[in-house]
Order: C-alpha cells, then structure tokens, then sequence
C-alpha cells in the first residue's frame, strides 16, 4: 500500500505523545467513541489470533465480526507488520 505523504502530520503527531493521558486526550479529541472501539476491538482481534485463538472464540470474546477478524488475519500475515510492533508476544 502505497504510504500517503499527507499522513506524515498525523504520524508525527503521535510520536510526540509522551504518557498514556497524552494519548487518551489525543485519541479523544481526534476519534470518535465508536472509532476508538473499533480499534481497540482490532487490537484485542490481533493479540488473540496471535495467541492462536480461533474465529468463534475472538467472536465470542470480542463481538467483532468474522470480516473484521479476516481482516486482521490478513494484515498480521500480509501487512506491514504494525499489529505485531505494537503487541508482545
């Protein structure tokens, strides 16, 4: 995916966060409630497809659609690795 120039304010802003209330006051601002969930929920989708969990288990656990848990199935084995940057394990 070709990477858009136009980004690199909004990269370069949360890299100048410092604590997690920066990036709660931040994240707050910038998203909605419902876009915070959805990326938290993709998160959690990643860490426990990592973990070896199945689809009907992070189904069960999460909520979150069978498309949306493909989706992240496909970035961890297809993207650029930003989910496994960010997760331990």
């Amino acid at each position: 995916m070709e990477k858009r120039s136009d980004f690199k304010k909004l990269y370069d802003a949360v890299l100048s966060l410092k604590t997690e209330e920066d990036c709660r006051m931040f994240f707050e601002d910038i998203c909605t409630i419902k876009e915070l969930e959805t990326m938290s929920q993709r998160l959690e989708v990643a860490r426990m497809l990592m973990g070896g969990s199945t689809f009907n288990e992070i189904v069960a656990a999460t909520g979150a659609s069978t498309t949306t848990i493909s989706r992240v199935n496909r970035c961890l084995n297809y993207g650029d690795g930003g989910y496994r940057l960010v997760i331990k394990g």
